[in-house]
């Protein structure tokens, strides 16, 4: 049985990459901070899922290389998928330094653990579009020139062109999924389409009356969380450690995506959206447009899941959630 160890495993995409390992027939454990919130709020989107029982946690911090290593030393996976971050972009420019400790050199800390432990372990490392912030190519591939316009951004590009260096310095097999946005029912509520899907869910039951947004015109590749994590584990079942663009190929606006929440239940969204200028970030990235057909050609990968039927899924799920 293989082992896999993943460093987020209590976030959205830890936990559908859990569920995916453990229906591969893996060993699954994940790294879990303690905090004052207790294990039934760290533990909600695994029990979402009904595989809470299924994995192992250990504590531990992305901050802290000595843990690492003891984890590692434990547990002994064959692979480590490193999910972990300050991944709130609206956040990072709140908290700047604490981004880049933890986006950025928590996954050198991953790494350099690896490294000690067991330099055959393969590494996956979340990249992520916003590292390419003023887009300078019309649609963006893996050759594309990064240039982020958040401290996550350029934490991210940091963790990136990091798992690049110890790939080409140490021989590791370390590779990174460049992930354009993607979304599920388990996204926090802090992020602009459960957002909406949580303000739609909400109006429909009478709960609010409107939707306070930023700006609507900005345009996002948006895919499925699910789709995606297959993608990251693909990576790590190929002969040699390439860097992949994951992305749906289609950009919509925000705009457009309120439109399609708040008609599955009913409703213009016109009638409930107020813009809300401090909502607006200090340097925006207006349009983002990805190119997976590197990924489709070499991992055989494509989105099975269209915004649609996600933005559908995620209202869905807020209803139930009342």
């Amino acid at each position: 049985m293989k082992k896999a160890f993943i460093t987020g495993i209590t976030g959205q995409d830890g936990a559908y990459l859990a569920q995916l390992l453990l229906q591969q027939g893996y060993e699954v454990a994940g790294l879990c901070r303690r905090t004052s919130n207790g294990p039934e709020i760290q533990d909600q989107r695994l029990n979402w899922l009904g595989i809470r029982e299924q994995v192992k946690l250990y504590m531990g911090d992305l901050m802290d290389l000595s843990s690492l290593i003891h984890i590692l030393e434990e547990f002994q996976p064959e692979e480590v998928y490193n999910l972990a971050a300050q991944s709130f972009v609206g956040t990072s420019w709140q908290q700047p330094v604490a981004t880049g400790q933890i986006t950025g050199l928590g996954a050198v800390n991953v790494l350099e653990a690896i490294r000690t432990v067991n330099s055959k372990i393969k590494f996956y490392q979340a990249s992520t579009s916003e590292m390419f912030g003023l887009v300078q190519d019309p649609i963006q591939n893996e050759q594309t020139a990064f240039y982020p316009r958040s401290p996550y951004g350029v934490a991210k590009m940091y963790a990136h062109w990091m798992t690049v260096n110890y790939r080409e310095s140490y021989n590791m097999f370390a590779c990174s999924g460049i992930l354009f946005n993607h979304e599920s029912p388990l996204r926090g509520i802090e992020f602009v389409t459960r957002k909406v899907t949580h303000a739609v869910a909400r109006i429909k039951l009478g709960l609010q009356n409107k939707l306070k947004l930023g700006n609507i015109d900005a345009k996002r590749d948006w895919g499925h969380a699910k789709d995606y994590v297959r993608a990251m584990w693909l990576m790590l079942q190929q002969q040699t450690p390439e860097d992949y663009v994951i992305a749906t190929g289609k950009t919509t606006t925000v705009r457009e995506m309120c439109n399609i929440a708040f008609a599955h239940v009913g409703l213009n969204a016109q009638d409930y959206i107020e813009i809300d200028p401090s909502l607006f970030r200090p340097a925006e990235v207006e349009i983002l447009l990805g190119d997976p057909a590197k990924a489709k050609a070499k991992l055989g990968w494509q989105p099975e899941i269209d915004l649609t039927t996600m933005l559908h899924e995620m209202v869905d799920a807020d209803l139930r959630r009342g």
